[in-house]
C-alpha cells in the first residue's frame, strides 16, 4: 500500500536528502521518494503498520520545526505559521545585527574593557547562529557530519579562535540572511509553479430536486446533476444536459480561445465556465475525473528524477567531504613544512569551508526541472516527471500511429465523383440508401452526407458479401455499393479512382454510377508538427497505422514522413518500434505518438510514450509519459523546445555556481578574498540560481 506525508516548510535539500535516505532504511518500505518541491514524501509499504511516529522523528531529526502531516489529513491552513516562522527569523536578524553595530563601535573605543568588546560580540553570534551551533552539534551525534551547519559553525569558531571576532559574527549574519532569501525564493518560485495548475474546484453545487446545495467534489456520484454558474469551475466530467456557455480551458490546454459548448456536449472538470449556467450528469467521480489526474501528474511529476539531478545529489555528496579535507591540509600543510603565519592559513582554510556549500547546486536543479514541468503544463503538456523531459533533449526518431493522432480520427465523404450521367445527389442517394443497416464509420459519414430519412420499405432482397461490399434492390433497381472487387465480381464497367481515402464503388441497374471517398481528413497542424520536428534534430519520422498500404503512403507523402508501416494489428506495432529501436545509435532516444486504446502497449514500450489526452483513451494517457491535453501533434516541438531551455538553465546555474566557487576557492586559497566576500559569493550564488530556474515557467 501507497503511503504519503506532507513536510511542511521543507526548503533544505540537502535535509531532504538525508530524511529520505533514513527513511528508505526502514524494514518493509520500499520505493521512497521525497518530493523537495510539494515536500511530498511517498512510500510503499508492505503491511499497515503505524509509521506516523517514526517518519516524523526521522524528520524532527533534521528539522525539527517542520511539520509531517500524513497527506489525506492535511490542509493548507497552517500556512500563516509559516511566514510567522519567517518574520522571527527576520526580527532575530535584525536585532542581532545591532547589536554586532555597537560590538564594531564599541570595539574602536579605546576605554572600554575587551572582555565586554568580546562579550557583546558573543552575544551576537549567539542570536544569530546559535541555531546553526545547535543543529551542527545535533547531527555529529547522529554521525551526519558534512552539512551546512558543520561548515559555518567550523568556519566562524576557526575566525574567533585566530582573533577574527568581528569578522566570524558578520559572516554569520550574511550567511543567515543568505539563507532567508534562498528560503523565500523557493517559496515564492514554488508558489508560482504550483499556481499553475490550481484548477482544484473547492466545491460542486449539487442538484438536488428543486433545491442546489454546495458540496465536496468528492462526495458527487456518477449521474448526479451539478449545475455550474457564470465564473464558477466545472468540478467534475460530465455531459451538459441544459444550457449553453462559453468555457475558458486553458488551464487544461494552454489555449486562451474559450470554447464555445452546449446541450449534449461532454465538459472536463478544470474549466471555467464564462457565461451562461451549465447543468450538467457527472459520468465521472472526482477520483477518476480529468482535474483530479492532471493534479497527481503534476504533484508526482518531480519525484522521477531527471539523470542530470541524480549526478548532482551524488556529485554533492563526495563535493563536500573532499573540500573539507583540502581546506584542513590548506590550513595545516604550509605553515608545518614551509612556514608563515598559522591564522593567516588557518583563515585560509576557513573560507575554503564557507564556500564549499553546494546549497545552489542542490536546491537549483531540481527547481529548474519542476518549473520546466510547471511551464510545459501552461502550454497543455502533461510531464509525468524530469527524465522525461530530460529526455526529449536526445529524441532522434519519434513513431506516429494515424487515426487520431496525426489525423482527425473522423470519417467524412471528401470527394463525389459521378458518371454515366449520374448526379451528385443521386449518387450520395443511392450510396446511403444501400449502407442503411451498417453501422461502421464509412457508412455512417455517407448516411450524413445525405442527411434525410431512409423509407426501408424502399429497400429489398439486402445482402452484405464479405470483403466486397453491399448488393440491394433499391425501388426494384439492383444497387452494387462496395469496392473494386465488387464491379470486377459483377462485370461492371467502372473507372478505377486513385484518391487518399476508402473509396465506395456504386453501379445502379448494372451501370457504373460513380465513386464517393471517405477520408479521415489530416489534421491541420500534422505537416507543420513534422516540419518543425525535423528542425530540431529528429532525423526519423515514421507512421504506423492499421489501414491500407495505399491510404497510409500517401498520409505519408502528403505529410513528408520518412518511413510507414501499413495494415498493421496491435503486436505488429510493437516488433516494429522494437527493431526502430535496436537501429537507434549513441544515446538517441524514440519517442511514439498514440491515442487510442490499442496504443498502450506501444505506448509503455517506447522510450518516451506521448498521448492525446483530449480525445485520447484513459489506457493511453495511463501508459504514456507525456500528455498532450489538446491532441494538437505540433505540441511534440514545443515540449522539446521547453526541454531544451529547461536543460540550458540548468546547466547555466551547474556552470555558474561551480565557477564561482572554483574562483573564490582560489582567491581563498591565495589569501586574496575574505571570509565575508566567500559568504556573499555562496548565498549570491545560490539566490542567483534559484532566480534563474524560475525563467522556465515563464517560457514562450
Amino acid at each position: 500500500m501507497k503511503k504519503e506525508y506532507i513536510l511542511e516548510g521543507l526548503t533544505c535539500a540537502n535535509c531532504a536528502g538525508k530524511i529520505e535516505n533514513d527513511v528508505k532504511k526502514i524494514s518493509g518500505i520500499e520505493n521512497v521518494t521525497l518530493n523537495l518541491m510539494n515536500t511530498t514524501l511517498a512510500f510503499d509499504k508492505k503491511d499497515d503498520n503505524g509509521l506516523d511516529e517514526e517518519i516524523e522523528k526521522i524528520v524532527h531529526t533534521y528539522e525539527p520545526e517542520v511539520g509531517v502531516f500524513p497527506k489525506q489529513e492535511y490542509k493548507k491552513e497552517p500556512t500563516k505559521n509559516l511566514s510567522l516562522k519567517d518574520n522571527k527569523i527576520f526580527l532575530r536578524l535584525v536585532v542581532g545585527a545591532i547589536i554586532l553595530i555597537f560590538a564594531v563601535i564599541a570595539n574602536m573605543q579605546d576605554g572600554i574593557n575587551d572582555w565586554l568588546k568580546l562579550a557583546l560580540f558573543l552575544i551576537s553570534y549567539a542570536i544569530l547562529g546559535g541555531d546553526v551551533l545547535l543543529k551542527a552539534i545535533r547531527n555529529i551525534f547522529k554521525g551526519q557530519v558534512f552539512d551546512e551547519n558543520f561548515l559555518m559553525s567550523i568556519a566562524t569558531i576557526g575566525a574567533f579562535i585566530i582573533g577574527e571576532t568581528a569578522e566570524a559574527v558578520a559572516v554569520m549574519l550574511f550567511y543567515q540572511i543568505g539563507e532567508l532569501f534562498q528560503d523565500i525564493a523557493v517559496k515564492r518560485s514554488k508558489k508560482s509553479i504550483t499556481d499553475l495548475m490550481d484548477i482544484r474546484p473547492d466545491y460542486a453545487n449539487l442538484k438536488v430536486g428543486n433545491d442546489i446545495k454546495k458540496v465536496k467534489p468528492e462526495t458527487i456520484k456518477i449521474g448526479d446533476i451539478i449545475v455550474v454558474k457564470a465564473g464558477e469551475k466545472v468540478s467534475l466530467d460530465g455531459i451538459v444536459v441544459d444550457g449553453e456557455s462559453m468555457l475558458d480551458t486553458k488551464a487544461l490546454t494552454g489555449e486562451s480561445v474559450p470554447r464555445k459548448t452546449k446541450t449534449g456536449d461532454n465538459v472536463l472538470s478544470g474549466c471555467i465556465n464564462q457565461s451562461g449556467v451549465l447543468t450538467i450528469e457527472v459520468t465521472k467521480t472526482f477520483g477518476e475525473s480529468t482535474v483530479a489526474k492532471i493534479i497527481d501528474l503534476v504533484e508526482n511529476a518531480s519525484s522521477k528524477k531527471a539523470p542530470t539531478e541524480n549526478f548532482i545529489t551524488k556529485f554533492s555528496r563526495y563535493y563536500t567531504p573532499v573540500v573539507v579535507i583540502v581546506a584542513t591540509l590548506l590550513a595545516v600543510i604550509p605553515p608545518l613544512f614551509f612556514g608563515g603565519e598559522w591564522s593567516d592559513w588557518v583563515n585560509r582554510g576557513l573560507i575554503f569551508l564557507v564556500i564549499s556549500c553546494p546549497c545552489a547546486l542542490v536546491v537549483s536543479i531540481p527547481l529548474g526541472f519542476f518549473g520546466g514541468i510547471g511551464g510545459a503544463s501552461k502550454h497543455g503538456i502533461l510531464v509525468k516527471g524530469s527524465n522525461f523531459l530530460e529526455a526529449l533533449n536526445t529524441v532522434d526518431t519519434i513513431v506516429f500511429d494515424k487515426t487520431g493522432t496525426l489525423t482527425e480520427g473522423v470519417f467524412e465523404v471528401t470527394s463525389i465523383n459521378t458518371s454515366n450521367g449520374f448526379t451528385e445527389e443521386q449518387l450520395i442517394e443511392y450510396g446511403a440508401k444501400a449502407e442503411t443497416l451498417s453501422n461502421h464509420p464509412i457508412a455512417m459519414s455517407i448516411k450524413k452526407v445525405y442527411g434525410k430519412e431512409i423509407e426501408h420499405s424502399e429497400l429489398d432482397s439486402y445482402q452484405e458479401i464479405a470483403g466486397h461490399g453491399i448488393s440491394v434492390l433499391i425501388k426494384e433497381k439492383p444497387v452494387l455499393a462496395g469496392n473494386e472487387k465488387l464491379m470486377k465480381q459483377h462485370n461492371i464497367e467502372y473507372t478505377s479512382n486513385s484518391e487518399t481515402g476508402t473509396v465506395v464503388y456504386i453501379a445502379v441497374d448494372n451501370v457504373f454510377a460513380g465513386s464517393i471517398v471517405i477520408s479521415d481528413k489530416i489534421k491541420k497542424d500534422s505537416f507543420e508538427a513534422i516540419q518543425s520536428l525535423k528542425s530540431k534534430g529528429v532525423q526519423k519520422t515514421v507512421m504506423l497505422t492499421g489501414d491500407n498500404k495505399v491510404i497510409a503512403q500517401n498520409i505519408a507523402k502528403e505529410l513528408s514522413l520518412d518511413e510507414v508501416y501499413s495494415e498493421l494489428l496491435p503486436t505488429d506495432k510493437v516488433d516494429i518500434l522494437e527493431r526502430l529501436e535496436n537501429e537507434e545509435v549513441d544515446k538517441g532516444k524514440l519517442a511514439f505518438v498514440g491515442d487510442g486504446i490499442n496504443d498502450a502497449p506501444v505506448l509503455a514500450r517506447a522510450d518516451i510514450g506521448i498521448a492525446m489526452g483530449g480525445l485520447g483513451s484513459d489506457a493511453a494517457i495511463e501508459a504514456a509519459d507525456i500528455v498532450l491535453m489538446t491532441d494538437e501533434p505540433s505540441k511534440i516541438a514545443k515540449a522539446i523546445d521547453i526541454s531544451s531551455f529547461t536543460k540550458k538553465i540548468v546547466w547555466q546555474n551547474i556552470i555558474f555556481a561551480l565557477g564561482v566557487k572554483a574562483i573564490f576557492l582560489t582567491l581563498g586559497a591565495f589569501g586574496i578574498a575574505t571570509m565575508w566576500e566567500a559568504v556573499f559569493a555562496d548565498v549570491g550564488v545560490s539566490v542567483l540560481a534559484i532566480l534563474n530556474a524560475t525563467r522556465v515557467i515563464r517560457y514562450k
